[in-house]
């Protein structure tokens, strides 16, 4: 795996999207990992001035999603999210969240991911769970 191409991909494809409205930057990869982050400003803020747990959730399905993407064959499959769930387990105001998929389950037609959410510091923000699907390409 070519690590500064694949994410070269990831971050190429994000134009005119979510993922550039929110800053979201895929910034490391691994054989099982994809990890991106996040600005944490006033963009993303709730009104009370800390990271809107919608724009963690979005990040996390930004994540997984590219990882389902990437570990699928993308040429042969697009890949849908078909459920997620999160836990804001800490608020934060500014800096960056840190968003890392690794996959819980790898099959053939759906597969599920862990997203980690953590700030600079290492501290869990947000644990997210998301399932997605593999369909084939016509």
């Amino acid at each position: 795996m070519d690590k500064a191409k694949v994410l070269a991909v990831c971050n190429g494809i994000c134009k005119n999207t979510l993922m550039e409205t929110l800053n979201i930057e895929y910034i490391d990869v691994g054989e099982d990992f994809l990890t991106a982050r996040m600005p944490v400003t006033s963009r993303v803020h709730q009104p009370d001035g800390v990271l809107h747990g919608g724009a963690s959730v979005a990040l996390a399905e930004s994540v997984g999603s590219a990882a389902s993407h990437i570990f699928l064959d993308g040429e042969k499959f697009f890949v849908r999210g078909l459920e997620i769930a999160a836990n804001h387990v800490k608020s934060i105001k500014e800096g960056f969240v840190y968003a890392k998929a690794s996959f819980i389950h790898k099959g053939r037609t759906t597969q599920l991911w862990e997203i980690k959410i953590t700030n600079e510091q290492g501290d869990l923000i947000s644990n997210c769970k998301l399932t997605t699907i593999a369909l084939p390409r016509k």
